[in-house]
């Protein structure tokens, strides 16, 4: 099995000292506490004088941003990055931040996301003459906001006006620039998270709030979302909000919710360990079944899991251990890689499900075999029935805005009735939670959320040869 090249979930911070001290070791902090949204690479870009330097490496924030690293930046702006690919041939290049370097300027930026589009804006910017190196979407864009800079007279915010209007898809992004200026834009659906605020003398810009109280510690800590459509200007400590794009609707990534964000961050004014509490309990209004003891998987089933027991009634147990050492599965390149990391991350509590009714928690269901070797495992571990309940509805379409979905061929939900799968997991009952459940518990009105990946209709302004997208950001 193959998995997608760019279809990635990344994290993306900016730092800006109001008095002007280095941001260095606060950049690493807020990166460290993003490791979650990107294992693959890590990179900082900073403002040192008049030049945008930038050091980025393959592998986790503390092994790419070293203390010898840390302690050579000197810069009081700066932005950082942390990448995902299942890509394992993945070069620095490939890596983020991007710096673009020109007699009249120099910038670096980074985003979270995917340019749904970003084939045809290569495709006319190489007619006319424009080189790439690598082939990211990130490059693409960075050349992109060069060009329009140019063309803007060196405005950023005019330059920001003209890319926003010419891409499509998700972006969150930052951007440092050779003046000192710190920015920050959303895209008009908002699909991923973007927060700003203030630490002490800091102006943040994080893709999670949870990267701002790690800064603040135990002092207060005032943050906001960037909204959708929104620019942000930092500059020597002041914010400026402007309006760039609008949509008639809002597309946030329903993914953040049940599984991506970390829980103690808010996407939007929204609690993610609240919103997956609330998954739990409408699976159990929705889906009860007799049982024991209700048992998450570990650990992005824990909330889902507490609340469909605090629902049900039945008692609440950790039947299931996790080596944290081991990183999330579904996203490996292969699938025997995938079944070794599982047989390794999970090791069952016996005492918990030796000869109980279990129900058995988890946030999604993507490719079906880390949830049938979790259910062998139980099994083995004495548990006299099995039933599984997740709180995503079906995955059936794959994600081109920015989330490492494997193709449409690989998705279990698409390609077996629900009857198959249960079978095909061992497990004595399986039911995932309904569209109508994953709205309520999120919070959310239906129309702001993306719910592409479960219904197959994407809120992207125009249409687009999916297939030849696909096939580009394969890797075969």
């Amino acid at each position: 099995m193959v998995a997608l090249k760019l279809l990635e979930k990344c994290g993306v911070v900016g730092v800006s000292s109001i008095s002007k001290e280095g941001v260095a070791e606060h950049l690493y902090k807020a990166l460290y506490s993003l490791q979650h949204r990107g294992q693959e690479a890590a990179g900082i870009a900073m403002l040192e004088g008049r030049d945008v330097r930038v050091y980025k490496g393959l592998g986790l924030v503390v092994n790419v941003l070293t203390s010898d690293v840390l302690s050579s930046f000197k810069g009081c702006v700066g932005i950082g990055h942390v990448r995902y690919s299942t890509t394992p041939g993945v070069t620095i290049e490939e890596a983020q931040p991007f710096v673009v370097k020109n007699p009249r300027f120099s910038f670096a930026l980074a985003f979270n996301g995917t340019i749904t589009n970003f084939l045809e804006l290569r495709e006319e910017m190489a007619r006319r003459g424009m080189v790439f190196t690598t082939r990211t979407d990130t490059e693409v864009l960075a050349k992109l906001f060069a060009k329009n800079l140019l063309e803007c007279g060196m405005d950023y915010v005019e330059a920001f006006k003209l890319t926003a209007a010419e891409i499509d898809g998700a972006c969150s992004l930052v951007l440092v620039n050779d003046e000192g200026e710190l920015y920050a834009y959303r895209d008009p659906l908002g699909f991923k998270p973007l927060c700003v605020g203030r630490v002490n003398d800091l102006v943040v810009i994080a893709s999670e709030t949870c990267a701002l109280d790690v800064l603040a510690g135990l002092d207060d800590c005032e943050y906001g979302a960037v909204n959708p459509g929104e620019l942000v200007r930092v500059c020597e400590g002041s914010v400026e909000r402007v309006r760039i794009a609008s949509s008639p609707r809002r597309a946030r990534c329903m993914f953040e919710y049940v599984y991506f964000a970390r829980p103690d961050s808010v996407f939007d004014g929204i609690s993610v360990y609240r919103a997956r509490e609330r998954l739990g309990r409408e699976l159990a209004r929705r889906f009860p079944a007799d049982a024991d003891v209700v048992v998450p998987v570990p650990d992005s089933g824990r909330a889902a899991a507490l609340g469909y027991s605090l629902e049900s009634g039945i008692p609440f147990a950790e039947g299931l251990m996790k080596n944290r050492y081991v990183g999330r599965t579904f996203i490996m390149p292969s699938q025997e890689l995938r079944e070794e990391m599982t047989s390794l991350k999970l090791n069952v509590v016996r005492d918990v499900v030796e000869g109980k009714r279990i129900i058995l928690v988890d946030d999604s269901i993507v490719r079906g075999t880390t949830m049938k070797r979790i259910v062998r495992l139980l099994r083995r571990g004495g548990a006299r029935e099995v039933h599984v309940r997740v709180s995503c509805p079906p995955i059936i379409s794959a994600c081109y805005m920015g989330i490492d979905f494997p193709t449409k061929r690989e998705l279990i939900a698409r390609i077996m009735r629900l009857d198959e799968l249960t079978k095909y997991v061992e497990a004595d009952s399986l039911q995932y939670n309904d569209v109508d459940g994953l709205v309520t518990g999120i919070g959310l009105p239906k129309n702001e959320l993306c719910l592409a990946c479960l219904t197959g209709e994407y809120p992207l302004a125009k249409s687009y040869e999916f297939e030849l997208l696909e096939r580009e950001l394969r890797k075969e």
